[in-house]
């Protein structure tokens, strides 16, 4: 370094503003650098957002046609009763069950089993419920629809038949009751 540049770089930082210049320039750059993170944070949110939406959407439209793919399901059963020509018909029906099924496989969608499962609100929607002591209370007996879900939701709850426990009955008050004595006070 010259003479000169050594006298210059004495008088700046002899310079009393030299401090708080560069106090400003720090909080710019941690300005400049936060709004830089911001921007790239909101514009993650977003897209995370979009696919989500996306999925919502797609999950929704196919939620549509469960009930057509259970017509379809229903009509074959029956069909392995028919004549040869309708097994026949049923046979390519069958195939285009497959395609549709092969459908909601392709866009993570599957059927799940309930019966024998125990009963959740998040899987299941239970239409009926039967008093019995064979099998623990909330276990389902009976799947009156198949249940389809995602892999980040319930596209269609199950609806299902679930086992509660039989009521236990007191006999002495309910000899009361018969006998119109609950009620009297003497």
């Amino acid at each position: 370094m010259t003479e000169e540049e050594v006298a210059a770089n004495e008088e700046t930082c002899s310079n009393p503003e030299t401090p708080s210049l560069q106090a400003q320039l720090d909080e710019f750059k941690d300005k400049y650098l936060r709004a830089l993170a911001d921007g790239e944070n909101a514009r993650k949110r977003l897209a995370k957002e979009k696919q989500e939406m996306l999925r919502f959407g797609i999950d929704n439209a196919i939620g549509e046609f469960l009930p057509v793919i259970d017509n379809f399901e229903t009509a074959l059963r029956h069909a392995d009763s028919a004549s040869s020509e309708i097994k026949n018909w049923a046979f390519g029906f069958q195939m285009i069950l497959a395609q549709f099924k092969e459908v909601l496989h392709n866009h993570g969608i599957v059927a799940f089993h309930s019966e024998g499962c125990q009963f959740d609100p998040s899987y299941h929607d239970a239409v009926e419920i039967a008093e019995t002591g064979d099998v623990p209370e909330g276990t389902i007996l009976q799947e009156f629809t198949k249940g389809y879900k995602s892999a980040t939701r319930t596209i269609r709850p199950a609806r299902v038949k679930v086992a509660r426990a039989p009521r236990k009955t007191d006999l002495p008050e309910e000899e009361a009751i018969q006998n119109g004595q609950e009620g009297d006070q003497s």
